[in-house]
């Protein structure tokens, strides 16, 4: 999932990466620049880059609430399935990893097992029989998909490279680095980050989504390439968030490769001092003209919208053939 293909490496070798350097990156935008505005934070509210890349509010008052009323949101649906699916992403990758690692070029028996690797329990998270069978059958088909990609890597290394070592084989079969974790401190976030991915080779910075698309969904890349140049002094220009959808039991990716330039970075930065503001200040943004019916804090916001947002849900559920968009919200 988080591998480009071939066509795709060389998209960014002969394009983006290019491009990118056309562009360039002003100096007082980059990671390394945070001692002075705009990157140095006005503001001492040590933010998540979740919390300002997303958008889901219009106002930002879910950022509000939750740190300046210190309100607790209940998670949609669509959060629960991507925690979980990330987790056996990170879980399978690793325990790749770490059979390539005990086996070398001998692993690939090891690999195959992985097709009975144990899927998340699911029936565990208190959730509606029907939500368990989706998520279920979601799982079964990452597993699928994400074992077979990697047999197939490391075989076609073992094909081309015979004599590979072990570090080699994992370093050009399954080049990412998974979950850094990054101390944000410098450019006033919080000193516990935690990035999807990195692929070092590109040095593109990568995000994983299980759920429709955003444009804002830029801006977590941002963020992060911001504070990997701030923590090594060495330039991110290239982010990629990646889009897996279920298309009838299929898996579906869309890689959105984009070029980190100043127009993402103020705009992260402008988010930033925002929504600082509004928690430092304990401004209340005020509700925005609709609210999202899968907004984790839509209880505290509007209490009787939740209730009517559910009812059309399981309404939807119930009638597939109806119209309208009841679905979707993964």
């Amino acid at each position: 999932m988080y591998f480009p293909t071939e066509e795709e490496r060389r998209w960014l070798r002969e394009r983006l990466l290019p491009e990118a350097r056309r562009q360039g990156v002003a100096e007082e935008l980059r990671g390394w620049s945070w001692a002075r505005p705009p990157l140095l934070p006005v503001y001492d509210v040590p933010l998540g880059v979740y919390e300002v890349a997303g958008r889901y509010c219009p106002t930002a008052r879910d950022v509000y609430l939750a740190r300046a009323q210190h309100r607790v949101g209940r998670p949609n649906m669509g959060m629960v399935h991507g925690r979980v699916l990330h987790g056996l992403v990170e879980e399978l990758l690793v325990e790749a990893k770490r059979r390539v690692y005990a086996r070398g070029p001998e692993c690939l028996a090891a690999l195959a097992e992985l097709r009975d690797w144990p899927l998340p329990p699911v029936d565990r998270l208190g959730l509606e029989a029907s939500d368990a069978a989706e998520l279920r059958q979601k799982a079964e088909a990452v597993r699928a998909y994400l074992v077979r990609e990697i047999e197939e890597r490391v075989q076609r290394v073992l094909a081309a490279q015979p004599r590979v070592g072990v570090d080699g084989l994992v370093a050009l079969a399954l080049p990412v680095q998974l979950e850094l974790k990054l101390n944000g401190t410098y450019l006033g976030l919080s000193r516990h980050l935690s990035a999807d991915a990195l692929l070092p080779r590109e040095r593109v910075v990568v995000d994983l989504k299980f759920g429709p698309r955003e444009e804002f969904h830029r801006l977590a890349t941002t963020g992060y390439a911001l504070v990997l140049e701030s923590l090594d002094d060495v330039a991110v220009d290239v982010g990629c968030v990646v889009y897996v959808a279920f298309v009838r039991g299929r898996i579906v990716i869309e890689r959105d490769y984009h070029v980190i330039g100043d127009e993402l970075r103020h705009w992260f930065v402008q988010e930033r001092d925002e929504k600082a503001r509004l928690v430092s200040e304990e401004i209340d943004p005020g509700l925005p003209e609709r609210c999202p019916t899968t907004c984790p804090f839509l209880r505290h916001c509007r209490p009787g919208a939740e209730r009517l947002a559910a009812s059309a849900l399981a309404t939807a559920a119930a009638n597939p053939t109806a119209s309208g968009n009841g679905a979707g919200q993964n």
